[in-house]
């Protein structure tokens, strides 16, 4: 078996009709660029480069909702954006709900977010507060 780490996604374009994805251990970052994928349900982009990086991350989900409009389940586990507190001491449990929040307020059909089923009390926060969730590195 030989795994070969896809950096350009320009072919999928011609699968319009693809229902999941998975690009884990890919090396793709913020600057990911899905072409519209309307069928797409399940996106799965583990252990790749996405991260906080100034507005880019904000982009990126604002892309996906546009690109993948019936994206039901997206897993970003691995990513520095995905605040885990066993992959970074210093992220905790509270880190990872405003994650949680921020990326269901920007992508309003989620069902499923990493390993979790989103709830209806999350999703109620999402659209409250979810904006303001947005996870931020200092200087």
């Amino acid at each position: 078996v030989a795994f070969v780490v896809c950096r350009s996604l320009e072919g999928l374009k011609t699968f319009s009709f693809l229902e999941e994805l998975i690009l884990d251990n890919n090396l793709l970052g913020n600057d990911l660029l899905l072409p519209r994928l309307p069928h797409l349900h399940t996106l799965t982009l583990n252990k790749n480069q996405i991260s906080f990086q100034r507005n880019t991350y904000k982009i990126l989900l604002d892309h996906l909702a546009e690109a993948v409009p019936s994206l039901q389940y997206l897993s970003l586990l691995g990513n520095m954006a995905c605040p885990n507190e066993l992959v970074c001491k210093e992220k905790d449990e509270d880190d990872y709900q405003r994650y949680r929040y921020f990326v269901l307020h920007k992508l309003t059909n989620l069902k499923f977010l990493d390993t979790r089923k989103v709830t209806r009390r999350e999703r109620e926060e999402a659209l409250v507060r979810g904006a303001f969730m947005k996870v931020v590195k200092p200087k």
